[in-house]
């Protein structure tokens, strides 16, 4: 059967095969025919298909007996359908372009949901990509009850939110509220996980006035427990612009120090307490605790990011560096420069008070901005005294950070940054950069 449907040559064929032959067909095969359809569909002129010897489109399609029995025979035994069968149902049945209000689409989603917490994680992930399609303005209907799910399926929700930079309060809050309800029974790698997508998406959850203390809390009593776990949360919480003071105190110990260099992610995690470092440097003025030794203080970044370096050929970058190579010349431009505390720009330039670019040669060594690859270690570089020496020229020379925002560096379908790179932004501004958005 699984041949004959994906053999047929036309949306009739394939209903003719499943519809007429019910005793070979098994769960299996439905989410190859519901596929099968859509690949039909696409592939007729304007979206017209033939049933029965006449062209049709998908709404009328979806209109026919023959359909309308495939719909009812999922609707029927979907519930002793394995998990497999199932999550591609709905995937095909939002590639198909069924609307979410359909019965078979309800019935699916509510099966489910039902069975979340026993997905694994690309299941997970085909459900919400799934939903996403199926409900592209409205709330997100998979996770009304997920109090009730196992941290592992809640950690994969926000994974998959995280990784496809969904900037959705509801759904957002949803693990919020989970997190302040059980935060205290979980290990601080879950938490991490759940706290993850707050930062990812620049967003501070509706309950954060009683969520974050109680992170604060729980990383007093756990810091030690998990080191780079640790740090993570405390990136999340400050990429929010939340300074947990005590929690700073511990990680910046002589003995949280210890226990991290003998450990074999010492090198991440001390990038990750250098960029700290110079966070509380640089918003946090208040502070009065212990500080990272400068002799462990390295550049969170020393190149562009992965996923920029993936990404180029998709990114406006190439013609941006283009651009400016003809209008400025390159010799009035860096290309990926990494400034300290440890961020890549993709364009650095120098304007004078006339709004000339002016070539480096001619920008005074004592304002230029000191190079992440230059000879001078990192841990002796001061933040502040850079600060100084970004702008005691100002009034002749301003250094401008030219920044080409691609869509990964937004939440999705939104104009506001994600959380790393609004921070980025906020300490380059803070060190004297004039940042202009491409």
């Amino acid at each position: 059967m699984k041949r004959l449907i994906e053999r047929s040559r036309s949306v009739g064929e394939v209903l003719r095969w499943v519809t007429q032959n019910p005793g070979k067909v098994s769960a299996s095969h439905y989410p190859i025919a519901l596929h099968k359809l859509g690949q039909l569909l696409q592939q007729q002129p304007q979206g017209q298909a033939m049933v029965n010897g006449e062209s049709r489109g998908p709404g009328q399609m979806l209109e026919q007996p023959e359909f309308q029995t495939l719909c009812q025979a999922i609707i029927s035994g979907c519930s002793k359908f394995d998990n497999f069968s199932i999550v591609n149902c709905l995937y095909a049945a939002a590639a198909l372009g069924l609307p979410g209000e359909s019965p078979l689409v309800r019935v699916l989603e509510e099966e489910s949901r039902s069975r979340l917490g026993r997905f694994n994680q690309k299941d997970v992930s085909m459900v919400f990509s799934s939903v996403m399609r199926l409900h592209p303005s409205s709330p997100h209907p998979l996770v009304e009850k997920a109090e009730n799910l196992p941290p592992y399926t809640m950690a994969l929700i926000a994974k998959y939110v995280a990784r496809h930079r969904l900037r959705e309060p509801r759904l957002l809050d949803t693990i919020a509220n989970f997190l302040l309800k059980r935060g205290e029974q979980l290990d601080s790698k879950v938490i991490q996980k759940l706290v993850f997508p707050f930062s990812r998406m620049n967003y501070r959850p509706s309950n954060h006035s009683e969520l974050f203390p109680k992170l604060e809390a729980i990383l007093e009593q756990k810091a030690g427990s998990s080191p780079l776990a640790t740090v993570n949360i405390l990136m999340s919480m400050f990429q929010l612009s939340h300074f947990p003071q005590t929690v700073l105190h511990q990680v910046f110990s002589p003995a949280f120090i210890t226990n991290v260099m003998s450990s074999p992610y010492a090198l991440i995690v001390r990038r990750y307490l250098s960029l700290l470092d110079a966070a509380v440097e640089l918003e946090f003025r208040d502070y009065s605790g212990p500080r990272l030794d400068p002799r462990y203080r390295v550049l969170m970044f020393e190149h562009a990011l992965t996923a920029d370096e993936a990404n180029r050929k998709y990114s406006y970058k190439g013609l941006v560096a283009e651009a400016l190579r003809q209008l400025v010349g390159e010799e009035c431009y860096r290309q990926d420069e990494v400034l300290p505390p440890g961020y890549c720009t993709d364009f650095l330039l120098w304007i004078n008070r006339a709004g000339t670019v002016l070539p480096l040669s001619r920008v005074p060594a004592a304002s230029k901005a000191p190079s992440a690859h230059a000879a001078t270690s990192p841990a002796a570089i001061s933040l502040r005294s850079s600060v100084l020496a970004l702008t005691s020229d100002l009034q002749d020379f301003a250094p401008v950070v030219l920044s080409v925002n691609d869509k990964w560096h937004y939440c999705q379908n939104s104009d506001i940054l994600v959380g790393s790179r609004a921070m980025r932004d906020r300490h380059l501004r803070l060190l004297g950069y004039c940042l202009v958005q491409v």
